[in-house]
């Protein structure tokens, strides 16, 4: 028989010590509590352990100065806080210290067990190293929007998280998720501007064999692979209006009807929606049913371009460069001061995302053992996205076409990247290619 995790609980207060520590037990592990940070050392002083719940706010010695100690004391050992909500600050700067994750009171008891679980698989897909990454900063406002996900993962409600691409939305879906109560469950994303509207329509509610020509097989879609868990509906401002409808019936019954099928299938499922779009815009427009935006809305997040957060940039830069640095089994190289000012400086269209991949090409490449300036590659980026060969006289659609294939060479073909890049779905760039192919097709028939 496998022996069961050993887990160290240390909170002041007698009730919810024994709380958690019966909620850790129930889950199939081995259980010590310590009424306080001191008891707690001599424990891990006298044997390994292979994780910790510590409150925050304890007297004499607080969580944060515990967790400083017993890494020292056992460097593996796994880290969860626990604070209240006014302290979700202390919280985020014990994770840039190490500690694996935290929970803000009152919290289920399934979460603080997957909590537990989670840190120790050392990570899995519903919380990750990008979420980490994503965890740190001091900028008030990035704090309260942490504060506020964490908040919103107690409950059920659909929530919608708009921002600018590479800001992490996807990645706040995913904390939400480990937050909450269904974390244990599964964690499904899907692009909704990645498929045609049959297609995206098949993918979300399953297919019945026969149902069209070449369904085979009966085949789940993403709402019964979630079932239990969270769905995301990534990029949901590109979904078609006639399947918005289709939408609106799962929020308000979470009943679905697979294609080919007349039975209805219930199911049990948290939605988070996410985009980049002006939805309200939408709306207006007519591309976005109204009564499918308020039901989506009910708690909106909107991220934090990374330009809006520029005290932030030094502290995800040297995160990454460490995060980065030991994926790839390598000695975290310094930053010099030359590079955290030319980071500053950039203005980070792509954000968080575009911060990630600049550094890691730098972590990759360097040899000296310090990132400088050069090794960034910010001013080449920004010189290859010069669209050449303007002039005046072209038109608007010219210009676009101009702009749209340069870039695309920028991203080396690469599609998701180039519509980051760009600013729009993927979906609007395959139909613009698509446009061009036409446009040529059509100019040699003519020709």
């Amino acid at each position: 028989m496998e022996p069961k995790a050993s887990i160290l609980v240390v909170d002041d207060e007698p009730s919810m010590r024994l709380a958690m520590s019966r909620v850790l037990e129930r889950s199939g592990f081995e259980v010590t509590s310590s009424s306080s940070p001191r008891q707690a050392l001599e424990a891990l002083r006298a044997r390994p352990w292979d994780a910790m719940v510590s409150d925050i706010r304890m007297p004499r010695m607080s969580g944060q100065e515990l967790l400083q100690e017993a890494l020292c004391l056992q460097p593996e050992l796994k880290v969860v806080l626990v604070t209240a909500y006014g302290a979700v600050a202390d919280a985020v700067e014990a994770i840039r210290h190490g500690a694996s994750d935290y929970l803000l009171k009152p919290f289920a008891p399934d979460a603080l067990a997957g909590a537990v679980t989670r840190c120790l698989c050392d990570g899995d897909e519903a919380g990750g190293g990008e979420q980490g990454s994503l965890l740190v900063g001091e900028d008030p406002a990035f704090l309260e929007l942490v504060a506020q996900s964490t908040s919103a993962a107690r409950t059920d409600t659909t929530l919608l998280i708009t921002g600018e691409s590479g800001t992490g939305k996807e990645v706040f879906a995913r904390h939400i998720h480990a937050q909450s109560a269904r974390a244990e469950g599964p964690f499904v994303a899907v692009n909704c501007a990645a498929l045609p509207g049959d297609l995206l329509e098949a993918e979300l509610f399953g297919v019945r064999k026969g149902a069209f020509t070449g369904a085979d097989r009966d085949r789940d879609g993403h709402f019964q692979r979630a079932d239990g868990g969270t769905l995301l509906l990534d990029e949901i401002g590109d979904c078609p209006l006639l399947l918005q409808s289709k939408l609106l019936r799962v929020l308000e019954e979470r009943i679905i009807s697979p294609l080919g099928s007349g039975d209805a299938q219930r199911v049990d499922i948290r939605i988070i929606a996410a985009t980049h779009q002006d939805l309200v815009k939408a709306v207006s427009e007519g591309r976005f049913r109204q009564d499918l935006y308020f039901r989506l809305s009910v708690i909106p997040l909107e991220m934090l371009p990374l330009r809006k957060r520029p005290a932030d940039i030094p502290l995800l830069a040297r995160h990454l460069v460490q995060r980065l640095a030991e994926d790839a089994g390598r000695t975290p190289p310094s930053l010099s001061r030359e590079v955290l000012a030319r980071l500053a400086r950039h203005p980070w269209p792509g954000n968080v995302r575009e911060l990630r991949n600049v550094i890691e090409r730098a972590v990759v490449l360097n040899r000296s053992g310090c990132i400088e300036a050069r090794d960034l590659f910010l001013d080449d980026w920004g010189e290859s996205l010069e669209p050449s060969g303007l002039s005046a006289g072209m038109t608007i659609a010219q210009v676009e076409r101009r702009l749209i294939e340069t870039t695309l060479e920028a991203a080396g073909g690469n599609r998701t990247r180039a519509s980051e890049m760009l600013g729009i779905s993927v979906r609007t760039l395959r139909n613009k290619l698509k446009l061009f192919r036409e446009e040529e097709s059509a100019a040699l028939v003519s020709s």
